[in-house]
């Protein structure tokens, strides 16, 4: 079984609920929190921009927290191990909002690490990361990181990071300051 087979048969849509906190870490760098979860309806907010053509190799998932809207997958590159350890990389686009009001796209590389039952049956823990590599719209120029570590009982990915403004702006209170004068 892959993945992909549990993505469509075990996890499906999970309903979550999660309070997402972002704070300013120190000047231009917000801390991001939430959690998504597998949803083939996933809607991005009207500001953010259009999803893509293609929606990518698993679901989109559905991002609630700092985070609202639609994260993308496309692997390209995958190793399943004897012992059960799982590589994948690949690059991922994020199409949204932070806190509400900082809205656009951003794409990231990212490298998933997970382990499985020696059927691949079903993950037995998983985390990756995501290092920003673009951005469009209010998102433009920004870098940092964003790390999922899965929940595999309930089937909900919570995540943590950061994020750099590039504007060489003092804080994001200013960009989001910025976004909500249009």
């Amino acid at each position: 079984m892959t993945p992909q087979n549990l993505v469509n048969g075990h996890f499906g849509e999970v309903a979550t609920a999660l309070v997402g906190v972002a704070t300013t870490a120190a000047a231009g760098t917000m801390q991001v929190s939430g959690s998504g979860v597998y949803n083939e309806a996933c809607t991005v907010p009207a500001d953010a921009g259009a999803p893509p053509a293609d929606t990518g190799d698993y679901p989109p998932i559905k991002m609630d927290g700092s985070l609202e809207g639609c994260w993308y997958t496309y692997v390209s590159d995958s190793r399943l191990h004897p012992s059960g350890a799982y590589q994948e990389s690949g690059t991922e686009f994020f199409v949204g909002c932070l806190n509400e009001t900082t809205c656009g796209t951003f794409r990231t590389t990212y490298t998933f690490t997970g382990k499985f039952t020696a059927n691949f049956e079903a993950e037995i823990h998983g985390r990756c990361q995501h290092p920003i590599v673009s951005g469009t719209g209010d998102f433009a120029g920004t870098s940092g990181i964003i790390l999922f570590k899965d929940d595999v009982d309930d089937g909900v990915f919570y995540y943590r990071g950061n994020m750099k403004d590039s504007d060489n702006e003092t804080d994001w209170e200013a960009r989001t300051r910025k976004t909500s004068d249009r």
